[in-house]
């Protein structure tokens, strides 16, 4: 099982679950989703990364004590993850990392679509060079933005953006963005490669997790 850790607060199971629901559906294996308590706008600035490293750990380990064998911290900035990884015995896999290794697989022009004010760390020092922007779409300033209709339209515009800079492939650095299902909206209108974190994070786990437990999936009765 994946252990899938959402760096905000909600008690909407529909939106809780849903990253882990791409990720079965696009790995063929079972998730468990938990989210961190008291952040509602999630992380979206030093402050509140901060704010949610500890609560991030805890749940991590909370995730292990009761059965998952990979976590994924579905969270383009990778908040947390190397005190994560020190914490637990299982595989940590970080939702901006996992995105920025598959777009260098790619090895095109890369447009890089986020929440904050710049493009995170993890994601803007692994494209390096093949990084040819980054941008916000306009009125968005936290994951509850997105979940509106002119969040997503503003989404759409972000990518276009970027395309015009010479972006020949699509990065979300939001986790927000697979919420919205805007990945399968932007592969549709644009035909370029879109590369959703959350499908991206559900691969290099789904990965691990087969090659460690060589017969979870048939034990879960998926393959």
């Amino acid at each position: 099982m994946i252990g899938v850790i959402r760096v905000f607060t909600t008690d909407n199971k529909e939106i809780l679950n849903q990253h882990g629901k791409v990720i079965t559906n696009t790995s063929n294996i079972p998730t468990v989703s938990k989210c961190i308590q008291d952040q509602p706008l999630g992380i979206f600035n030093e402050e509140t990364e901060a704010q949610a490293i500890p609560k991030i750990v805890e749940l991590g380990k909370e995730l292990e004590r009761e059965g998952s064998k990979v976590l994924v911290i579905s969270c383009a900035a990778d908040p947390a993850i190397e005190e994560l990884r020190k914490a637990v015995s299982i595989p940590v896999i970080g939702a901006g990392s996992a995105s920025a290794l598959t777009a260098l697989s790619i090895g095109k022009p890369v447009g890089v679509m986020g929440i904050t004010d710049n493009a995170p760390a993890v994601v803007e020092d692994l494209l390096s060079s093949l990084l040819v922007g980054y941008k916000r779409p306009d009125g968005v300033t936290n994951t509850t933005d997105l979940l509106t209709a002119q969040g997503k339209r503003s989404g759409i515009e972000a990518a276009e953006h970027l395309i015009s800079l010479g972006a020949e492939a699509i990065v979300f650095a939001c986790t927000g963005f697979s919420t919205i299902g805007l990945a399968a909206v932007l592969r549709e209108r644009l035909n370029i490669p879109v590369i959703d974190a959350v499908e991206a994070e559900g691969l290099f786990a789904s990965y691990l997790l087969k090659k460690s437990v060589p017969s979870v999936s048939s034990q879960a009765g998926f393959l």
